[in-house]
């Protein structure tokens, strides 16, 4: 009887291991062509500058105005 279940179940076991190898070692289908490259224009590099350059102009701007003091803007404290 124990002979008949090891066989039993190495039979099992061949079936169970024989389906999941199934299809697994075929050559690869050479009729599909392979899948094209488009090209697509990358956008100008000029319209991502054009942020940047009106913070640096807003920064420079607000830089320049300083606090309206003629002495360069020396804090003074009072006495």
């Amino acid at each position: 009887m124990k002979i008949k279940t090891i066989a039993a179940l190495s039979a099992a076991g061949i079936i169970a291991t024989s389906s999941v190898f199934a299809g697994g070692m075929s050559e690869p289908d050479s009729t599909t062509p392979p899948p094209q490259i488009i090209p697509v224009d990358a956008p100008s590099s000029s319209t991502n500058l054009i942020i940047p350059l009106i913070l640096l102009a807003l920064v420079a701007v607000a830089a320049s105005s300083g606090n309206g003091d003629s002495d360069g803007g020396s804090m003074s404290y009072p006495e």
